[in-house]
């Protein structure tokens, strides 16, 4: 199928649009393309199972995890949350090659509800991120993780870091819009691994210098991998900050706050597109 094909069943007879079908057909087509082209799938989750991996039997030996505890429990949940953020980059990619494609303009010029395409580029790649933290979770039980805080506090859990996803959704679909060219996605890549690294998902904010360790701390990031170590019952770093007392609250305003701002944002640009 080229680039601008669309799914057949996207009605097009003239009248109301209607946002849930259109939403749901373009879900589809996003699904179809994964079934047909599976690649960019199987190296996103060859690539994080991998550095589940390295961080487990490579560094796991180096690191000590304070109170004790096993290191791979307390390794998971961050690695969990590192997931979500690299999704970044694919919702970024997915949005700028529809726009280069002429896929967007495409949809813009047919009688498709206005913003079906934004929703269903957010509903498409939240399945990816379920599909990839479910692989994810399998990995961590074959390496030794386990989640100790009962089905409901593990649902819990769960439920955080999807709710990241989703926002980090909209940090990608705006990225996607706002970027041109293959220099600007290679820069959103690039950003990802400082993003993650400088939050609580493998290093103590306390043994980092006090300015640096109040960024960290009161990263989004931090926010959900120490919610979710709670909550799993895995060890973690702890921390005297108001915001490593408050994860569990900040794990749910900190997504809330994003959706907030990148949201309308990607809506405004994608009306203006063109304009």
């Amino acid at each position: 199928m080229s680039a601008t094909a669309l799914p057949s069943t996207v009605d097009l007879t003239p009248g109301r649009p209607a946002p849930l079908a259109d939403s749901g057909t373009l879900v589809w087509r996003g699904l179809a393309r994964w079934r047909r082209d599976p690649g960019p799938l199987v190296a996103s989750l060859g690539f994080n199972i991998l550095i589940v991996l390295m961080f487990a039997y490579l560094f796991g030996g180096a690191m000590e995890v304070p109170g004790g505890g096993s290191y791979r429990e307390f390794l998971m949940p961050g690695m969990f949350v590192m997931t979500m953020v690299f999704g970044i980059s694919l919702t970024t990619i997915a949005v700028a090659e529809d726009l280069e494609r002429g896929v967007t303009d495409r949809l813009r010029s047919m009688p498709v509800a206005p913003l079906a395409p934004l929703v269903a580029r957010a509903v498409t790649d939240l399945l990816f991120a379920l599909v990839t933290l479910a692989v994810l979770l399998v990995t961590g039980l074959a390496v030794g993780w386990r989640a100790h805080g009962g089905p409901g506090a593990t649902l819990g859990a769960v439920g955080l870091i999807l709710l990241l996803r989703f926002a980090l959704v909209w940090v990608g679909i705006f990225l996607g819009l706002v970027t041109r060219g293959q220099t600007a996605v290679v820069a959103v890549q690039t950003l990802e691994f400082p993003l993650g690294f400088l939050s609580n998902a493998f290093v103590a904010p306390a043994t980092m210098p006090a300015w640096l360790g109040a960024v960290a701390a009161w990263n989004p990031l931090s926010a959900t991998v120490g919610a979710t170590r709670e909550l799993f019952g895995n060890p973690g770093w702890g921390g005297d900050s108001w915001a490593a007392q408050h994860y569990l609250w900040l794990a749910v305003v900190w997504p809330i706050a994003l959706v907030v701002v990148f949201l309308p944002l990607s809506v405004a640009r994608y009306r203006r597109l063109n304009g």
